[in-house]
């Protein structure tokens, strides 16, 4: 895997969720880095650990994700107001994705939501809850909602089938909040960015499950699953699915200047019919007038290395993919590489966020340098967000600057 798991402008993360899972007491386990510090990357057995987890047979602990809980009776419709996504109607037990934005449309902050029916429990980065939780807070005013950080209580489990509750029972878990991730399933008032037909998205595969549980009985429902048939998988494993599934992440997609349809989450963490929020306007514009500027890809990496390139390395469009490397070192990027893994099937694999005037059929190169000296892997890439995506009012297709007058 990669050396540093990092992104670009990520805040740090916090040591209040990434301070160390009892998990990594296991024995083979080794510590995550960056955004995935305070959980096991893997237990001594990366791929082995990703087939299980495929296949339903394991599960990954995530316990160095944030929780956040928004209580009282205007919850939902405050949240609405708030955020990208429309909350008004979800109903107890249903899961969705909210977007928190800039004024200029730039994503600000994201989490999985699922109201219980008394609390609505936002699932999101380690390193943002701090800041969620402090935004929220300066926006009650006279609403009725109270906001709390819960991340040093509750824990996160995930999977690709639902915990059994046979499990949890036995571990004394029957109430427990869970959240269905509805990637990549268009959402209601949503719109699809992608550059395949809904029938044969790449993601369709895809099913990601985060169940709640108290810290405290964290290490009771892991003894629960194992005598259940479910060990445990490191993130990796999880990673390795997620960016198989062309499924982008905050702490690895999202940098200081990310709109959503950048990302294709028009699909399922926008709503856009739903009343105004901040950031809504450059939501709409781009949408009904124009393109985003950059663009979601995914990548196939040459597996002949034994390494692989770094989230934040560069990637190139050269005219000559074959170049040396003095040549190669002097391309100027058209884009970066966000995530990277290791696929039981796939190989190396990455998503990339390009330039969209990118070439969607050029042979790219990933150019990544430590201390001053570059390495490269070749890299072809499959389009997730289309170049055209969005709409074309009052402006040629291709056509991104407006011309002069004559």
């Amino acid at each position: 895997m990669t050396a540093s798991e990092t992104p670009t402008d990520a805040p740090a993360a916090d040591a209040a969720t990434s301070g160390g899972s009892p998990m990594l007491d296991r024995p083979g386990a080794v510590p995550g880095i960056g955004e995935d510090a305070g959980a096991a990357a893997h237990y001594g057995s990366p791929v082995p650990e990703q087939r299980a987890l495929d296949a339903g047979r394991a599960v990954v602990d995530l316990s160095h994700r944030g929780v956040v809980t928004v209580t009282g009776a205007d919850r939902l419709s405050w949240l609405t107001t708030l955020s990208s996504q429309q909350l008004t109607d979800l109903t107890p037990g249903e899961s969705r994705e909210l977007l928190m934005l800039d004024i200029s449309g730039r994503i600000e902050q994201w989490a999985g939501i699922v109201d219980d029916g008394e609390t609505a429990w936002l699932i999101t980065e380690g390193s943002w809850a701090a800041g969620l939780t402090g935004w929220l807070d300066s926006m009650r005013f006279a609403m009725r909602v109270e906001v709390a950080d819960r991340s040093a209580d509750i824990a996160v489990l995930g999977s690709t089938e639902p915990l059994p509750e046979a499990a949890l029972s036995a571990a004394d878990l029957d109430d427990t909040v869970r959240w269905e991730d509805p990637w990549p399933r268009l959402g209601p008032g949503a719109a699809s960015y992608a550059a395949f037909d809904e029938d044969d998205h790449p993601g369709l595969d895809w099913s990601w499950h985060l169940t709640l549980v108290p810290r405290a009985g964290l290490e009771v429902l892991t003894e629960k699953l194992a005598e259940a048939g479910l060990g445990l998988a490191g993130t990796w494993a999880a990673e390795a699915l997620r960016v198989a599934a062309r499924r982008p992440r905050l702490a690895r997609e999202v940098d200081a200047k990310t709109i959503p349809h950048e990302l294709d989450l028009i699909r399922t963490a926008v709503h856009l019919s739903k009343g105004c929020y901040k950031g809504q306007e450059t939501v709409a514009r781009v949408h009904n007038l124009g393109h985003p500027p950059r663009r979601l890809t995914f990548l196939h990496l040459d597996g002949s290395e034994h390494a692989h390139p770094r989230p934040g390395a560069e990637v190139l469009a050269p005219k000559d993919p074959q170049a040396d490397a003095e040549a190669l070192a002097s391309e100027r990027a058209v884009g970066v590489v966000t995530s990277v893994a290791l696929h039981h099937e796939m190989g190396p694999i990455a998503l990339a966020v390009l330039k969209r005037r990118a070439d969607p059929e050029q042979q790219l190169v990933v150019r990544d340098t430590v201390e001053d000296h570059p390495s490269f892997w070749a890299a072809s890439q499959e389009m997730v967000v289309r170049p055209d995506a969005g709409m074309t009012v009052g402006r040629p297709q291709g056509d991104f600057v407006r011309r002069g007058r004559r």
